[in-house]
């Protein structure tokens, strides 16, 4: 199987001011002669490293089971930096979705072959990298058509921002959670309960009209679930 490969670069945001790591995976094919679609992970490393999705999308694509793919992943610096860019009361929420759309869209497009078209790219994301995901698809659904949502962090906040969403006919949303994530113990020593405000999202998603895929997996909020489930994710948004 021939790879593809990764580079690690660095990005000035000037909507965050401070230099932003990116990884973007490279697929083993790719010439400029050619068009790609894209896909933006959230907890980007975490993508990388735990999920392994360089070395899928290489399988998938070989085995012409996903259409040709360039992933590109924003890692983040710690747990507070995580809080503060991916979930609606993190202070720097607003510009890190903005970082997205108006400055790595437009630096990806100007560096490699993409399509350039909402419906050719995807955001993804587990826990509260799923949060910024869907948060980015709803204030820029033109940008981002494609969510993959990985047992999302859900808050008053979210659920309201589904409310007042209107872009049934320009996303679509892959939404997984776990049955054991009822208690979860997260970043700030808390319990949380994810599975109830998850299926409280779902079906508000339905009840709005969104085109959506749903399922709850056996299994908690952790890479164990989350890794597996990648295959189906690319392939249902990618094929």
């Amino acid at each position: 199987m021939e790879k593809g490969t990764v580079k690690d670069i660095t990005l000035f945001s000037n909507e965050l001011q401070e230099e932003m790591e990116i990884l973007i995976y490279i697929p083993a094919n790719y010439t400029p002669l050619y068009k790609y679609n894209l896909l933006i992970a959230s907890d980007g490393k975490d993508y990388f490293q735990l999920g392994g999705i360089a070395r899928l999308a290489d399988q998938l694509i070989e085995d012409y089971e996903i259409e040709d793919l360039i992933i590109v992943g924003v890692p983040y610096k710690d747990v507070q930096d995580r809080r503060r860019k991916y979930i609606p009361k993190g202070d720097q929420n607003i510009a890190y979705l903005r970082f997205l759309a108006h400055e790595l869209i437009p630096y990806i497009d100007q560096e490699y072959s993409t399509i350039q078209l909402g419906s050719s790219r995807g955001v993804i994301g587990d826990s509260m990298a799923a949060t910024a995901s869907l948060l980015a698809a709803f204030k820029y659904p033109n940008i981002f058509s494609k969510v993959i949502l990985q047992s999302p962090y859900v808050d008053e906040f979210v659920l309201k921002a589904v409310e007042e969403s209107n872009v049934q006919d320009k996303i679509s949303i892959y939404h997984i959670v776990g049955t054991g994530e009822e208690k979860v113990l997260t970043t700030d020593k808390k319990i949380k309960d994810f599975l109830t405000p998850n299926r409280h999202l779902h079906e508000l998603l339905v009840n709005k009209g969104y085109d959506t895929f749903f399922e709850e997996f056996d299994g908690n909020h952790s890479w164990k679930f989350w890794k597996p489930d990648l295959k189906r994710a690319l392939i249902k948004n990618f094929s």
